[in-house]
């Protein structure tokens, strides 16, 4: 073949047959940065050439043939997934990545990652005993890798999406019924954490997205508050190794940030949570710092989660309710007893801010049968006889 440009690679015959390409990416430490491509023909080779200059230019790590998808995992994670995804989906992927995915196949190249390689591991995992929702996710991480794989052209197929993933049964929701729901707040009453349990039953609000709330998204005028931001426990990446902060971070969907309407109840609640605030304020002195939450802990920094639960395990308990119940079920409460006094399912979901009408309709489906058969008494009772 003729003489290739600068930076071009070369390519040439070697005496096995197979034809080889060289790629010069440069100098680092001093030493010469080179990769080789092989191929049984020079239109192979030349391809393969062509796509690593391509992905070199853009300042993409260039890879060949015979890199490991443990490899191409840490290029994809840092360099893709990490600048589009939210923080927490990152972090949660990239546990996945380190715990199962990399133990069970981190070795395997690439280019020859099959379906088989996918799917034996992922029946072990189930034999294990992990539970059908956790093979399903690390099944999905897979998928969104190598979907970006093969947007780069690594890779010819996904195989991850040509593996079958386990049944997931369904999660029993446990909403409380409207007289235990008074007893909830019955127990919660004058507890540090009342307007918490307040705001999370009647307002539907996930947990982070409660511990997220500042005082200046609520509007006590007009009645309203604003979803704008959750509070999570993340990584933060610190050298000395991993370690996690609380941070405020963005919603959980672009739906999540909403403004809802606020019923007198939680008007009250928040009105005096905003005095037993100024009280903890004043006895913590110089060493308050103002986030603007309005649920805090004692030095008025975000309220850590764990707190919130071993507290909530405790007014259980006081209500004389099973302490099986999750703090998540408060928001399946919500949702369920508005749908029973007859609110249309699109005002629900936009109260939860799920993402969409669909959404809503799968989680609460098992209470709309209830909604039917009484529509069908009350056109009884206006067209019976």
């Amino acid at each position: 073949m003729g003489k290739r440009g600068q930076g071009e690679g070369s390519i040439f015959q070697r005496s096995d047959g197979r034809w080889c390409g060289l790629l010069s990416l440069g100098w680092e430490g001093g030493r010469r940065k080179r990769k080789y491509f092989y191929g049984a023909t020079a239109a192979e080779v030349q391809e393969q050439l062509l796509r690593a200059r391509s992905d070199h230019s853009q300042g993409l790590q260039v890879l060949t043939e015979r890199q490991t998808l443990e490899h191409f995992l840490q290029e994809w994670l840092e360099r893709s997934l990490k600048v589009r995804a939210k923080p927490r989906a990152h972090e949660s992927f990239s546990t996945i990545v380190r715990l199962h995915i990399v133990p069970m196949l981190g070795k395997v190249q690439l280019a020859k990652l099959q379906p088989q390689h996918v799917q034996r591991p992922l029946g072990d995992k189930s034999k294990q005993g992990l539970s059908p929702q956790t093979v399903t996710n690390i099944r999905t991480v897979l998928r969104s890798a190598l979907a970006q794989a093969q947007k780069w052209g690594l890779t010819p197929r996904n195989v991850a999406a040509l593996v079958d993933a386990p049944r997931i049964h369904r999660m029993q929701i446990r909403p409380l019924d409207p007289e235990n729901s008074r007893k909830l707040i019955d127990a919660a009453k004058a507890s540090r954490f009342e307007a918490v349990y307040i705001t999370a039953l009647t307002l539907g609000l996930r947990r982070g997205e409660v511990l997220g709330v500042r005082w200046c998204d609520v509007d006590f005028d007009s009645r309203t508050l604003r979803v704008n931001q959750s509070i999570q426990r993340l990584l933060t990446g610190a050298e000395s190794g991993p370690k996690s902060a609380l941070r405020a971070t963005d919603t959980k969907t672009d739906g999540s940030r909403r403004t809802i309407a606020i019923p007198d109840s939680v008007v009250r609640a928040l009105r005096l949570q905003r005095a037993r605030q100024a009280q903890e304020r004043l006895a913590a002195g110089s060493s308050w710092y103002d986030h603007d939450l309005i649920f805090t802990n004692q030095s008025g920094g975000p309220l850590e989660p764990k707190v919130l639960a071993r507290d909530y395990k405790t007014l259980l308990k006081k209500a004389g309710l099973p302490t099986t119940l999750r703090f998540h079920d408060l928001r399946h409460s919500a949702a369920t007893l508005l749908l029973a006094q007859g609110v249309h399912p699109r005002a629900i979901m936009e109260l939860l801010g799920h993402s969409s009408f669909t959404v809503t309709m799968n989680t609460y489906g098992h209470v709309l049968p209830a909604m039917m058969r009484n529509a069908a008494d009350k056109m009884d009772a206006i067209l019976g006889s």
